[in-house]
């Protein structure tokens, strides 16, 4: 090990990018040094792709850090923070990689930056191995609120797979610290809605099939209200589908379900997906969904405080994050207390 570099290997549990992203952001934060070895090692294509190399040039950029390795197809860097100083960041994707998965790591860096900060971030906005970046907006962003934090987020186009091009503006201000959070009552399912689009030459019809396969299941859950819509051109010029839903209930929790046209999948596979994704959630009696589960680890450990969040089956994203925390942050210790079909998931979080 190099001196004074924390390592992390990069193979273990979930095996992907996001032991890099959790490893990236927090060690901007804390100004903790890192190697990551064996990167992405689980995947078909081991080391960093596009949108992890553009991550990494980004988080280095915010905080004025030193990287080595940081090239395609690498599977080690080293990494080296100094203070995160807020200002208008660039990054571009050249591929269809999600730009969602870019703000899972600086959005909550540009939290504790000395100043405001804009990221301008070209890719992927809607992908299928990615949450869509309405989901991040519309799911992820109110249960980020929760803690205190937010953003505000300008589209400027979308981006679908395979070309990407998408465009967003997310503008962040920072915090003192991050609130603990009680988030434990489910309560009951107050609204459900969302919204089903088409893009480029994929005809509209499309949308409200989506949309009605996705009611046909929901209904049973309380009122359900989907625009069904098809992108602007200039917004939107490339051929996509797809379906983002959201329930909200009576103690406020957010919870989330999506869906996206594949090949080879049939309409009413992607409109019951998307539903399913919510209705298992709801049954569940968790108060956040699988996939905003695994990001709001990393705002428990950094929160002022000890939060709880009722969650349901421990996600391997989940697992992953808290090691790489846990590793990281010694102080910070996260426990898991298993309640009927749910878990309690509870950090005293080390503050900023």
């Amino acid at each position: 090990m190099s001196k004074g570099l924390v390592e992390i290997d990069g193979s273990v549990l979930e095996g992907g990018g996001q032991i890099l992203r959790i490893a990236l952001t927090i060690s901007a934060i804390k100004k903790i040094p890192i190697r990551v070895v064996k990167i992405r090692a689980g995947r078909n294509k081991p080391g960093l792709m596009e949108q992890h190399l553009k991550g990494l040039e980004l988080m280095r950029d915010m905080c004025n850090g030193r990287l080595t390795g940081g090239h395609m197809g690498s599977t080690e860097i080293q990494f080296w923070p100094n203070e995160l100083k807020g200002g208008t960041y660039t990054a571009k994707i050249k591929t269809a990689g999600s730009i969602t998965l870019l703000l899972q790591v600086a959005v909550p860096a540009a939290l504790f930056a000395d100043s405001a900060t804009v990221l301008n971030i070209t890719g992927g906005t809607n992908t299928e191995m990615a949450p869509q970046i309405d989901f991040y907006t519309e799911v992820f962003r109110p249960n980020l609120e929760k803690f205190g934090a937010t953003f505000d987020f300008e589209l400027r186009k979308r981006g679908y797979f395979p070309k990407g091009n998408g465009e967003v503006s997310v503008t962040v201000d920072p915090v003192a610290h991050l609130n603990p959070v009680i988030l434990t009552e489910r309560g009951s399912i107050t609204d459900i809605y969302g919204w089903s689009y088409t893009a480029g030459t994929v005809p509209i019809r499309l949308a409200y099939l989506l949309a009605e396969n996705a009611e046909k299941l929901l209904k049973e859950y309380g009122h359900v209200a989907i625009q069904k819509y098809k992108e602007d051109p200039k917004v939107a010029p490339d051929n996509s589908s797809g379906l983002v839903l959201v329930a909200e209930t009576t103690t406020h929790c957010v919870l989330g379900g999506s869906g996206m046209f594949r090949k080879n999948a049939k309409v009413e596979e992607i409109g019951e997906e998307a539903a399913n994704k919510l209705i298992h959630t709801i049954t569940e009696g968790a108060c956040v969904d699988e996939y905003t589960q695994d990001q709001i680890v990393i705002l428990m450990a950094l929160a002022k405080g000890e939060s709880k969040v009722r969650i349901g089956a421990v996600t391997m994203h989940t697992k992953t994050a808290i090691f790489v925390i846990e590793l990281l942050l010694p102080q910070v210790k996260f426990e898991i207390i298993p309640d009927g079909k749910t878990n309690i998931l509870k950090c005293n979080g080390c503050g900023n």
